[in-house]
C-alpha cells in the first residue's frame, strides 16, 4: 500500500498518513486482513518522524478501522467493509477543507449540504 503526504499542506502530517490509508480503503485497494507497512518504513520512505506515522495509525485504531499490536503489523479491519461510509467521509473532510479555505460559516456549508441534498 503507497502512503502519501504532502509537506506544503497545512493539514498535520498524521491526519494525511491516515488518510491515506482511508482513501485506499475507500477505492478497494485495501481490504480487511492486509496489513499496512510498518510505521518505520513508512516514516523512512516519507523522511519523516516515525511517531508522526504512528499517531495516523492511531488515528485509524481510534475510528476502529486499523487493528494495532504492539509488535505486529497494523492490520486492516472487518469495518473496512463499510467502504460506503468511509468514502463519505473522505469526502466530508474534502468539503471541510474547501469551507476553511474559503472561510465560509458552518451554517453557510450546512446550508450548501441541504441544498445539493434536496436538488438530488
Amino acid at each position: 500500500m503507497l502512503i502519501v503526504v504532502d509537506p506544503s499542506s497545512a493539514q498535520p502530517l498524521a491526519d494525511q498518513v491516515a488518510a491515506s490509508v482511508r482513501a485506499a480503503v475507500a477505492r478497494g485497494a485495501a481490504v480487511p486482513g492486509d496489513k499496512l507497512p510498518s510505521a518505520r518504513a513508512v516514516a523512512a520512505a516519507l523522511g519523516i518522524n516515525l511517531h508522526t506515522v504512528l499517531r495516523g495509525y492511531q488515528q485509524l485504531r481510534d475510528e476502529g478501522l486499523v487493528e494495532l499490536r504492539r509488535g505486529r503489523a497494523a492490520t486492516i479491519t472487518d469495518l473496512a467493509a463499510e467502504g460506503g461510509r468511509l468514502r463519505l467521509r473522505e469526502a466530508a473532510e474534502e468539503f471541510a477543507g474547501a469551507v476553511r479555505h474559503l472561510g465560509a460559516s458552518e451554517e453557510e456549508a450546512l446550508d450548501a449540504v441541504r441544498r445539493a441534498l434536496a436538488e438530488r
